[in-house]
């Protein structure tokens, strides 16, 4: 004879969606924040007591920021807060480096008035933000901005490639603009690209896209190895 198994309405199924993706960005904002560095261990009872739930959506969040590479899913340990390594960061910027700039070279040339408009004021957004030391706010800005420049480029398939290399440079490019002190520099370099697309440029603005990340990935690599004692 078969017994039945319960299974949950379509409320409370929804309900355990809404609560875990309420729990998945709370935790993203304090992984990016730096509140959990890499290497903090995320139990799953300490988070379920902490805010007050169930462990199932914790664990439904969870999954959810695996899913981004903020965290991994280890035998034995749990989930942890992923952390880049001096070489994964050479790789992400050379991979920047080389797609970027040429990406950017195809979408400047299809860009509207609107468009213009639209990076304009993203520009001024970031510069607020660095100006105010709104940290939080430095990677995202900066990940809108770079994609913005790039989504005309009708290169889908390379534009995933660049948004992921973009997600993982979140942390490190909000690390690097708070030690190194280079955030009017960040900013400068921003409304000079923009300038010289506006002005019809393109190969100019592509060439400062490259410096503009190849300046960053030297800085955030120095400040790796001085960590590192290297």
């Amino acid at each position: 004879m078969l017994t039945a198994v319960p299974v949950r309405s379509a409320p409370d199924r929804l309900v355990h969606k809404t609560v875990a993706a309420a729990v998945a960005e709370s935790l993203r904002q304090r992984i990016l924040t730096g509140e959990f560095p890499a290497g903090t261990q995320l139990r799953q009872d300490a988070l379920a007591e902490a805010f007050g739930i169930s462990r199932i959506p914790i664990r439904e969040a969870l999954l959810q920021l695996e899913a981004t590479g903020l965290i991994k899913i280890m035998p034995h340990r749990g989930a942890v807060v992923s952390g880049l390594s001096v070489e994964e960061v050479e790789d992400i910027f050379a991979l920047r480096v080389q797609l970027e700039p040429e990406l950017l070279a195809l979408s400047a040339r299809r860009f509207s008035e609107a468009n213009i408009l639209e990076l304009r004021s993203l520009t001024e957004e970031y510069s607020a933000a660095l100006g105010a030391g709104e940290i939080l706010r430095w990677g995202e800005l900066n990940r809108r901005f770079h994609l913005d420049l790039l989504r005309h480029a009708e290169r889908p398939r390379s534009l995933s490639i660049v948004a992921g290399l973009l997600q993982d440079c979140d942390r490190p490019t909000r690390l690097q603009l708070s030690a190194s002190g280079d955030v009017a520099r960040a900013d400068r370099e921003h409304r000079e690209i923009l300038a010289l697309c506006e002005a019809g440029e393109i190969d100019a603005a592509a060439d400062m896209l490259r410096s503009h990340i190849e300046h960053a990935a030297r800085s955030l690599i120095a400040i790796y190895r001085r960590a590192l004692g290297a």
